[in-house]
């Protein structure tokens, strides 16, 4: 066949081509990849007789694929390019440092700083009224001096928007590493020197012969070889929610992008990176937005595919369409279409902090109004005196911005940041690969776990252990010799065929190791049990490839079974089957006996095989698998494949066997510290039910003695549901709560109740959900549960996508490791909040009545900055770093109600917060007289440094960093230090600042308003400052249930706080997002001012989105291959499946307006094209330009960008 093809071939090459030694140019498959359907057969067939033909004119052969030679790959990267889209420049340093200074807190600073130098150089008529009303102005020398404030805030701004830059360039770069990381964990599989081989999306090229299989995401554009059963999701391209079929005869056009739902088959790889489907789209998208000397640069090297895309923009109405993507009209449109936006819940912590920053915000700001009123009506106002007084409103001015600046808590999201960030790093060294940052911080609120059994809770290594063969019960592997030798060639050929042939049992990489199993599990324990009996099945598929198959019914949750039919010589047709032993097994009607001949298979005898074979097996937690055939005769005719339930009957039991999956050894203690830190673990599994409970005995899901259940789908399905079929929500509460174990489950099943446990309101906190997934059809589940883990190992691209953290190893620990994380994350934050309240207080109180007391702040506006420094950044790097330790697991979960700041936390803050004050205010008024020097009150305007006021200073800070150690623990324990040597950060910074503050007051001189102090000075103000660590056993003495009149504060918001207008209003919109919400019931123009907030948040966002598929896109250009590009359906219409059988059609009818996908309006139809062919244009672009289609931004956007912009 293939030479016939290829003389057709050399025939019908009509044109030269420029490609070098391939007889195809880029061009020519760029405008073939753009066909569809019949239309893509048609030109396969003119132009090349055969997809045969179409490898050989590619130097690639169906069956070997290519040589792998590097010459040979390199040279195809050259003419057809590499599977990348070049990501976008990420921002310079000096961006950064330009958006950090956007900071309105700051620019008022540097106004004031520049208002101060201005009138520095000015002098005032002398006025000896004047004088007095100011404390006497300062004599020559001293007055040219006073320029130093003013340069010294104009320092310590740069000081802040580098560091702010640098942490956020830091991000950034971070948050690239780990997005290559996760294109890098993405491989796929392909035929190379006729070995199958994987190696990563970025390295396919064109010619490659790829295996694709249920689950994947395909990588690159390619046409099929041969398929088996090939039904492919087009959604993200076309909108179209039906399932595809692809046949080599109708529709062998495969796209970038898509997903293959069913089936499996081998594909030739024909267009990739910016040349393929989806890349032509992201062209189109202007998402390289380069600039036009790139362009043009871009145009000369690809002349192909370029000029292809001109010609489709020029031809196709939709395409034309989406030309103005950049004007003004259609950035309106954009705006428009973000506001109308369906809401997504906030994480917990995101929703209380924001809250909490709002809070202090507004406090801060009315302090600071008063500060400076106050101020004002201290002075005696007289005519002359007014450019004295503009000094003096400079000064006063200043101070009540750095009063701001200190109180507002800008490094709170700093400190989320750093925390998350850290932990995410940490987290991959503990096989958790988080793709949502927030997604660790909501494992640590998780309330219930539902996991699958195979792999995560079971060790994924199946073998066969027990079998029921020619009417005899085996509890071991038999000898081969027992086994009739009829029945052993059925076995042997039905199980070689009939499991995928990229499932195979490879020898040991290492001395005394055990086999590697490659491909489906429960397939590799058939192939062993061959091996087993001492027959060779690689044999068996070198007889009868692939290719060769007449027929496959490729396995799936609704047949929960796979066929094979082969063509005999004589016409007639033997299909083989395999599958779940109780459904089976209702197919069969005869079953093979002792002699090798098949006798009657009676309901009675299935009954009688059910007691006595398949529940002993069961109930040692064996997973139970039926193998039968069926012979069709030739006299018959062919029969009609597509009936499935006409196909599926009159089967022939051959056997059944048990396999048994170990359960992990550490995984009954990892659930034991489970349901010791209060979160309850559910095992949902497809199952039979007696396997489950014993596996779920074995792990400690089941305790005896429990009063738990232990249901099948069905049974739960008719509990849940009332006499229409419709599920009800008061149903579901009644089960969950008890429910432990669901056994023969389907995706919906799991889907509904992961829905049911999070829609509940019977507990008085809401349920946080985690699951587990590693198939194609849980992505529904993944998606509506609160945190998402797929299988990195055994788990689909379908999953890992729609999930919100990929477990390396899929383990069941792992998870547990991801709850301690997210703890920690939480703790971290509190402690930092601790801290820096404490130091908020402090400051602010200092600030203020020093002010007014002695119209001048104790702590001038440079020192502020400085302190501001180190409860900002160094804090939140010390405190949000610390490792978490098993002692988080001893505590329930803190729920999404509970404040961030507690009791216990509020009494520290306000205790220590006592003891600062005293030693400070008692320094203040009477520390002259202690240490014995002159006084620093009522200092005149431009005075020089006093000792007075330098000692007060020192021992603020040395307080805050002696109080920084008491921050570690929040929970009210006594020993400060436990573990204070695990985290050298925290040393390091402690120890950093203490020697940072003995410089600046030694040697800080004017700028810093310090004076060089004697070593006896400096040993009362460290005395003072460690009087905090005693201070802090006093008040961790106090128990705290006594103290009843403390407020906590920084709550989640609760739904009964929510006015009924307001709810109303949110029916339409997803879910409530508390957080904006309480921004909008606020003012909003002082928060403008915490624009650096809105910079560190947007991102944590970006952080989060850029890893998020489904939840909010960031900006497409940085993702960079192809594949991980298409990891994020922008052209996806949100997930309205309703072919497969994924999510019960109820749902849509009983899901109100908590919905997280509320159901997308149908695309409009496309405009009319001159151009017929459904070309890649044509196919999906329609879907961005209706605005009501709930899109996702494409810039992630947090509260106070949309703030800014509402502005």
């Amino acid at each position: 066949m293939a030479t016939n093809s290829y003389a057709g071939v050399k025939n019908s090459v009509a044109e030269p081509s420029h490609d070098g030694e391939f007889s195809c140019s880029l061009k020519e498959l760029c405008s073939l990849m753009e066909l569809r359907g019949t239309e893509g057969v048609q030109k396969i067939q003119e132009s090349y007789v055969d997809v045969n033909g179409l490898c050989n004119r590619l130097k690639s052969s169906p069956i070997d694929g290519l040589s792998g030679y590097p010459a040979d790959i390199d040279k195809r990267k050259l003419v057809f390019g590499q599977n990348l889209i070049p990501p976008k420049k990420p921002k310079t340093f000096l961006q950064l440092v330009w958006e950090a200074l956007q900071d309105v807190t700051l620019i008022i600073l540097e106004v004031a700083a520049i208002v101060s130098l201005g009138l520095s150089f000015y002098r005032p008529p002398e006025s000896e009224d004047c004088g007095k009303g100011t404390g006497g102005v300062e004599d020559e020398g001293e007055a040219e001096a006073g320029w130093i404030e003013g340069a010294a805030i104009l320092l310590s701004v740069i000081c802040v928007v580098l560091v702010t830059a640098f942490n956020d360039w830091s991000k950034e770069k971070q948050f690239r590493g780990l997005q290559s990381r996760i294109e890098q964990e993405q491989k796929f599989t392909v035929v190379r020197s006729g070995q199958v081989i994987q190696i990563p999306v970025a390295e396919i090229v064109v010619g490659d012969i790829a295996q694709i299989k249920y689950g994947d995401l395909l990588p690159a554009d390619g046409i099929l070889i041969q398929g088996n059963d090939l039904r492919i999701d087009e959604s993200s391209l076309t909108g179209e929610s039906d399932h595809v079929k692809k046949t080599l005869e109708k529709d062998p056009m495969l796209l970038s992008g898509t997903h293959v739902m069913e089936g499996s088959g081998k594909m030739l790889v024909t267009a990739i990176g910016v040349n393929s489907q989806t890349g032509i789209i992201f062209t189109l998208l202007g998402a390289g937005e380069e600039d036009e000397d790139e362009e043009k640069e871009e145009k000369k090297k690809q002349d192909g595919c370029v000029d292809n895309k001109k010609k489709a923009k020029a031809q196709d109405g939709a395409a034309m369409e989406m030309q103005p993507l950049n004007t003004e009209e259609t950035r309106d449109s954009e705006e428009k279409r973000k506001a109308n936006l369906p809401k997504k819940e906030k994480s917990v912590l995101q929703g209380k902090l924001t809250k909490l920053a709002v809070q202090i915000g507004k406090d801060s700001l009315l302090l600071v109004m008063i500060l400076f009123i106050g101020l004002k009506h201290c002075l005696p106002w007289e005519q002359t005196c007014t450019p004295v007084y503009i000094q003096f409103f400079v000064k006063f001015f200043i101070i009540g911005v750095t009063v701001l600046v200190v109180a507002v808590p800008e490094g709170l999201p700093l400190a989320v940041t750093i925390s998350l960030a850290y932990s995410v790093k940490k987290m991959m060294k503990d096989n958790n690969l988080v793709r949502h940052l927030d997604a660790c911080e909501t494992m640590g609120n998780a309330t219930a776990i539902c996991s699958d059994k195979t792999g995560t809770l079971t060790m994924n290594r199946m073998t066969v252990v027990q079998v029921y063969i020619a009417d005899k019960h085996y509890r071991r592997v038999p000898e081969p010799e027992v086994i009739p030798a009829t029945i052993m060639d059925l076995l042997l050929l039905g199980i070689s065929v009939n499991c995928a042939y990229t499932t195979k049992i490879m020898p040991m990489e290492k001395e005394g190791g055990l086999p590697r199993q490659v491909g489906n599990k429960t397939e590799c324990a058939l192939l062993g049990f061959l091996l087993d009996l001492k027959k060779d099945y690689q044999a068996v598929r070198n007889e009868i490839p692939e290719e060769k198959l007449y027929k496959v019914y490729t396995f799936n949750s609704v047949r929960k079974s796979m066929s094979t039919v082969l063509k005999n010589a004589d016409g007639s047709f033997r299909m083989f089957s395999k599958g779940a032993s109780e459904i089976l097994l209702k197919k069969c009607y005869k079953i093979l006996t002792a002699s090798g001949e098949a006798k009657v298979f009676r309901p009675r005898d299935r009954d009688d095989m059910v007691k006595k074979v398949i529940e002993p097996m069961a109930s040692e937690g064996l997973r139970t698998i039926c193998l039968a055939y069926r012979d069709f005769p030739a006299k018959h005719g062919e029969p009609d494949w597509e009936n499935e339930s006409d196909i599926l009957t009159s089967l022939t039991c051959v056997c059944v066997v048990g396999i048994e999956d170990p359960v992990r050894s550490e995984v009954p203690d990892a659930i034991k510290k489970c349901q010791r830190a209060g979160i309850t673990v559910r095992m949902v599994t497809g199952d039979n039910i007696n396997t489950a409970r014993a596996i779920a005995t074995k792990c400690g899901i089941l305790q005896p003695g429990d009063d738990f259940l232990c249901l099948e789908g069905k049974e739960f399905n008719r509990r849940i549901r009332n006499e229409k079929g419709e599920i009800e929500q008061e149903r579901i509460d009644r089960i969950w709560p008890k429910l432990r174990v669901l056994a023969r489950s389907s995706p919906t099943d799991k889907h509904t109740l992961v829905k049911g446990i999070i829609d509940s309101t019977i507990s008085e906190q809401r349920q946080v959900v985690a699951v587990t997934g590693d198939g194609t059809n849980d992505g529904p589940a993944l998606k509506k549960a609160d945190v998402g883990f797929a299988m990195g190992i055994a788990g689909t691209d379908v999953a890992k996508e729609a999930s919100d953290i990929i477990l390396t190893d899929d383990n069941f620990t792992s998870i547990v490791k991801a709850v301690m994380w997210g703890r920690n994350v939480y703790d971290s934050i509190s402690k930092f909040l601790q801290f820096q309240l404490t130091v908020n207080v402090v400051a602010v109180i200092v600030a203020f009545t020093g002010a007014c007391i002695t119209q001048d702040s104790p702590l001038k506006a440079v020192q502020m900055l400085w302190v501001n420094l180190i409860m900002d950044t160094f804090a939140s790097l010390a405190l949000a770093t610390e490792p978490p330790t098993e002692s988080l697991l001893l505590r329930k979960p803190y729920g999404r109600n509970k404040p961030l700041i507690s009791r216990t936390m509020m009494k520290n803050i306000l205790g220590h917060g006592v003891y600062q004050l005293t030693i400070i205010f008692t320094l203040l008024f009477a520390g002259e007289k202690m240490f014995d020097i002159d006084s620093g009150r009522n200092a005149p305007l431009h005075a020089p440094p006093s000792e007075h006021y330098t000692i007060v200073f020192n021992t603020f800070v040395l307080m805050q960093l002696f109080n920084e150690i008491n921050a570690r623990k929040i929970h009210g324990e006594r020993n400060v230090f436990d573990g204070i040597f695990n985290n050298m950060i925290f040393c390091t910074i402690v120890f950093g600042t203490f020697v940072i503050q003995i410089v600046i007051v030694q040697f800080g001189g004017k700028p810093f308003s310090c004076v060089g102090l004697t070593i006896d000075q400096w040993l009362w103000c460290v005395f003072l400052g460690f009087g905090c660590l005693l201070w802090g056993q006093v008040i961790s003495s106090i128990p705290t249930s006594h103290l009843k009149f403390l407020k906590t504060a920084g709550h989640g918001t609760q739904k009964e706080e929510i006015p009924d207008e307001e709810l109303e209003d949110m029916e339409d919109l997803d879910e409530i997002d508390h957080a904006e919400r309480e921004l909008r019931r606020g003012q909003i123009l002082w928060f403008r001012g915490l624009n650096r907030i809105q910079t560190q948040i947007r991102v944590v966002n970006a952080f989060r989105n850029s890893l998020s598929p489904y939840e909010g896109l960031e900006k497409p250009e940085s993702r960079t291959s192809i594949h991980n590009f298409m990891t994020h359906p922008e052209f996806r219409i949100e997930d309205s499946e309703p072919h497969i059988p994924l999510i019960d059609d109820t749902d849509a009818e009983d899901e109100g307006p908590t919905k997280r996908n509320a159901t997308p309006t149908p695309p409009p139809p496309p405009s009319p094209s001159s151009n017929q062919n459904n070309n890649a244009v044509d196919s999906g672009i329609h879907l961005f330009i209706d605005a009501s289609i709930p899109a996702t931004p494409l810039a992630p956007v947090s509260p106070m960008h949309s703030l800014e912009t509402s502005l």
